[in-house]
């Protein structure tokens, strides 16, 4: 990650200074079985707090990596599942007013269970199961808040109808 700060001039010939995120380019995974859908809990240190969210990520040495076997790499590092089937959702910008960076969100499904293999960053995580009912009635009360995971589920909702 690098923070840099750039001047410019706008349209009107005024100048401007824009503070910008640099960060790898992240893939972000919809695991969906059925009713249930795949997610993991994490401490969020900006936060300081837990947060439910799809599974997702990226990391400089990965920042190459074909966005599909970052989100597989992804789904098996913190679940330990894998997916037969690969289906692409879309283009997320996670804060487009502060940050370059982009994601990419896969729904993944025909699922193998198998054992997680996390980073030592992600030690404390937990898995679990939500139906679509009980991620929707989480989000409503604000329990589910990570931006890129309700977009990403929009974009599932979307496919869907």
């Amino acid at each position: 990650m690098t923070l840099r700060e750039d001047t410019f001039r706008r349209a009107d010939g005024s100048g401007g200074v824009y503070g910008v995120v640099d960060k790898p380019d992240y893939a972000l995974v919809v695991a969906l079985e059925g009713d249930r859908l795949a997610m993991v809990e994490q401490y969020r240190y900006p936060l300081r707090l837990r947060r439910w969210e799809f599974p997702q990520g990226t990391a400089p040495d990965r920042a190459e990596m074909p966005a599909q076997e970052l989100a597989a790499r992804e789904l098996r590092e913190e679940t330990g599942l894998t997916a037969a089937t690969w289906t692409y959702l879309g283009l997320l910008d996670v804060a487009p007013g502060l940050s370059s960076q982009r994601g990419r969100a896969f729904l993944a499904t025909d699922l193998a269970a198998g054992a997680p293999e996390r980073e030592a960053s992600e030690a404390d995580m937990r898995f679990a199961w939500l139906t679509r009912a009980e991620f929707e009635d989480r989000a409503r009360r604000g329990e589910i808040t990570d931006a890129q995971t309700l977009a990403a589920y929009t974009l599932l909702l979307l496919r869907s109808s």
